[in-house]
């Protein structure tokens, strides 16, 4: 996805209210494409979030990053598929210079949801840069 659907999305989710809100970040959490269960380990885990998370990354013929995940809760779910959206199919250069909580600063996601709910943001984004880091050239 792109910088300008993430704007978009916001645009849309400025609107909500909190109960929309939380739909919307469930649906966009649905959409994410399916983790196969054997990548769920505890390699593939995100510390430090109060649900669990799991974060993959495929690299595609061209050698951008395509990431997987999951998460056993459906906000933590859509919360991450929102991180995504700022990355995915990115080359891992370009991925390691993304402003993702610049991105995501307009959500007011720590206004907006519970701080169980928000404290493993940092640490999704430190696995995805950490990831693009290993993979760039």
């Amino acid at each position: 996805m792109t910088q300008a659907s993430i704007e978009d999305l916001h645009e849309e989710y400025d609107f909500l209210d909190a109960d929309d809100r939380y739909r919307l970040l469930i649906d966009l959490g649905r959409a994410l494409d399916p983790m196969p269960d054997a990548l769920k380990t505890d390699a593939t885990l995100v510390r430090g979030c109060s649900a669990a998370v799991w974060v993959y990354p495929t690299v595609l013929d061209d050698g951008r990053l395509h990431f997987l995940a999951d998460s056993n809760a459906a906000i933590t779910k859509g919360i991450i598929a929102l991180v995504l959206m700022t990355v995915q199919d990115h080359a891992p250069a370009e991925i390691s210079a993304t402003n993702i909580e610049g991105a995501l600063a307009p959500f007011d996601l720590r206004n907006q949801l519970s701080s169980n709910r928000t404290q493993g943001i940092p640490n999704m984004i430190a696995l995805i840069r950490q990831t693009a880091d290993r993979y760039k050239d």
